[in-house]
């Protein structure tokens, strides 16, 4: 896996991420850092990418289980050490599993999957942060 981060130049905090797979996404720090908040920061990039990570398990391992999943959502929340490094302490994520005749406890085992086995953004925070999982069904 690769990926390029290019500053935009003198008098901004932006930067333009390329991934090797072709996307990119514009970063930026927050104005009182020297930003235009033109985009996400890199630390709340690293948290989507988790919450990416983990969702995108939690979907494949219910279809894989013949489950009729409709939607799913992860709401994350996280604390940060209040001296540099400035490293997550605390996540707790919130899935939101919509579908038709979920069974519970296929859901709450996909997502416990993800999290002790498939998603390496999970396993890495998992090194700094207490991560927290809470779950609910919406059926469709």
């Amino acid at each position: 896996m690769e990926t390029l981060v290019r500053w935009t130049g003198p008098g901004t905090m932006s930067f333009v991420a390329e991934t090797g797979s072709g996307h990119a996404v514009v970063m930026d720090g927050a104005p009182e850092g020297g930003g235009r908040d033109l985009g996400p920061r890199p630390m709340e990039m690293v948290l989507l990418g988790t919450g990416g990570c983990t969702a995108y398990d939690v979907v494949l391992i219910l279809r894989k289980s013949g489950q009729d999943v409709r939607g799913c959502e992860v709401a994350l929340k996280a604390d940060r050490a209040e001296t540099d490094p400035k490293v997550f302490t605390a996540i707790t994520f919130h899935f939101t599993v919509r579908g038709r005749s979920l069974k519970p406890n296929v859901v709450e085992r996909a997502i416990k999957l993800s999290h002790d086995k498939y998603c390496s953004a999970s396993a890495m925070l998992a090194r700094t942060a207490e991560l927290k999982m809470s779950w609910e069904i919406v059926e469709d």
